[in-house]
């Protein structure tokens, strides 16, 4: 329960801040960017006296069917709830903040603001197995079956309707938009990425025990122990080689250095690890 409810506040988190990259930046200044929320301003702006957040949810309902069966109940479930408050959160600014012009009269800003600050939380609701629906979902199916980034799925799914924004609001416009998805695909992919880091830890020390018990005892994590000779010294060494979170891999350091200060620490990074205490924990 206590991760349910992480998860919903995590998710919510990324909601607000896409909803501040949108409304304040891109849809004042008629960048559909693709997705639902693109389409969603190119019928709005065609059909003024439907408020978009009305429009979005209307857009999104057709897909959510889509996600339950292909997807499954947890991502399906938690789209309809991202996108239906993502709507809710664009239709109470709408009241609220009204946005008749732009923060500024530059469109590449405005673009470069708003899509870095929505593609944080797209980020953020991806990382957490939900979308905000319309294209995401589509983007989703591209990831699970053609096994592309979800940055690079969300680009091709968002290319069409970013063609069809530039036929209504002009072509000036239609390629700011096709700029603006190629950057958003960019940033979703390094903030899932960043999300996902995990660290390489290679140890050599005298003082070999303490730590591999350190390490499954204390951070209950896995090691693995190899026996090598120093290229150098000709002795017989044993290196531990383990792979941790970044939190992890800070108390297992501070400890190296608590009983060892001549250990050798290797550090590398790593974007994905397949296995029992990471994929499946």
């Amino acid at each position: 329960m206590k991760l349910n409810i992480k998860k919903f506040l995590i998710i919510n988190v990324g909601l607000a801040i896409m909803t501040a990259g949108l409304y304040f930046f891109l849809m004042p200044s008629n960048l559909a960017v693709g997705g639902a929320t693109g389409l969603a301003m190119v019928l709005s702006y065609l059909i003024p006296s439907i408020p978009m957040g009305v429009i979005l949810a209307v857009i999104n309902i057709i897909l959510f069917i889509t996600a339950f069966l292909v997807l499954g109940k947890e991502f399906g479930g938690l789209t309809v709830y991202s996108s239906l408050a993502l709507s809710g959160m664009i239709a109470l600014l709408e009241l609220v903040v009204p946005m008749t012009h732009p923060f500024t009269d530059d469109l590449f800003i405005n673009l470069i603001f708003g899509i870095l600050i929505s593609g944080v939380g797209m980020g953020i609701v991806f990382n957490q197995n939900a979308s905000t629906g319309g294209t995401d979902i589509v983007a989703k199916i591209i990831n699970k079956y053609l096994h592309l980034d979800i940055g690079k799925s969300l680009l091709a799914a968002d290319f069409l309707i970013t063609l069809f924004a530039g036929l209504v609001f002009g072509a000036r416009l239609g390629m700011y938009a096709l700029l603006g998805i190629v950057i958003n695909s960019f940033v979703i992919d390094k903030m899932i990425a960043g999300f996902n880091v995990k660290i390489n830890m290679i140890i050599i020390s005298d003082h070999i025990d303490e730590i591999n018990e350190f390490i499954l005892v204390d951070v209950f994590r896995g090691t693995t122990i190899y026996h090598a000779t120093g290229g150098y010294s000709k002795e017989d060494k044993r290196i531990i080689n383990t792979i941790v979170s970044r939190s992890e891999y800070i108390r297992i350091r501070n400890f190296i250095k608590s009983i060892d200060e001549k250990a050798f620490v290797a550090v590398s990074y790593i974007t994905e690890v397949e296995g029992e205490g990471f994929t499946f924990e």
